[in-house]
């Protein structure tokens, strides 16, 4: 079955740089899209970043365009969010997903904490 494993989240002061990984398992992971979403307490859960199959396509939202960067290792089967220049406004649990035949899946997540 489709195992979705989040690490590397924890407490980062404003200016601080995390990376985030999703260990995938149970299914054929370079054929999939895989993507970063992160969901704020009382907020709707939000797309964060998106790369394809292959990581030859790349999508941010634009507030955290130019400081996360996602990539992927399909040898390894994980996908990764590195982010940079962190302020409060990116605290938040961190899931990552991957869609097929319509079904959703998602990790435990991973929190992540910005604050002074």
């Amino acid at each position: 079955q489709v195992q979705l494993v989040e690490s590397g989240g924890g407490l980062v002061q404003p200016g601080g740089s995390l990376r985030l990984s999703c260990a995938a398992s149970g299914f054929t992971f370079s054929s999939y899209t895989m993507k970063w979403y992160r969901q704020a307490p009382g907020k709707e859960r939000e797309l964060v970043a998106t790369i394809s199959a292959a990581g030859s396509s790349i999508t941010y939202r634009g507030s955290v365009r130019g400081r996360f960067t996602i990539s992927r290792a399909n040898a390894k089967n994980t996908v990764y969010l590195e982010m940079n220049s962190l302020t409060p406004e990116d605290t938040a649990v961190y899931y990552c997903n991957t869609v097929q035949g319509g079904t959703n899946y998602w990790g435990q997540g991973t929190q992540v904490t910005v604050s002074s």
